[in-house]
């Protein structure tokens, strides 16, 4: 079974650091675009940084020159570096992906389980 499996997170002081990670399992031909989004509590999900894997990235405007989206297509894992954390960027982590099952020709969307951050001031 394809699906996506987060690690990471958990509780740091504003102005530390944390990384995450999402690694796809399961008979994965490709992994496609990787994405991470947030949602804090009574807020909307948001995109928080985007890969397609090739050197592309798109980040969001509240983590711009904090944050690094990176890929390893051969271990078919995302990674998100966090520096300079913010008692705001306390959420649920989600990461999102494009992935091609083996045998299959049409990517398909997955998301990880979602993993707690929580910055204190």
């Amino acid at each position: 079974q394809v699906r996506l499996v987060e690690s990471g997170g958990g509780l740091v002081q504003a102005g530390g650091s944390l990384g995450l990670s999402c690694a796809a399992s399961g008979s994965v031909y490709r992994l496609g675009t990787m994405a991470w989004y947030r949602q804090a509590p009574g807020k909307q999900r948001e995109l928080v940084a985007q890969s397609n894997g090739i050197g592309t990235t798109n980040y969001g405007d509240s983590v711009k020159g904090r944050f690094t989206i990176s890929v390893d297509n051969v271990e078919k894992t995302g990674y998100l570096q966090m520096n300079g954390l913010r008692p705001e960027d306390t959420a649920v982590y989600y990461c999102h992906a494009m992935l091609t099952p083996v045998g299959s020709e049409i990517p398909r969307v997955y998301w990880g389980q979602g993993t707690q951050v929580t910055v204190s001031s």
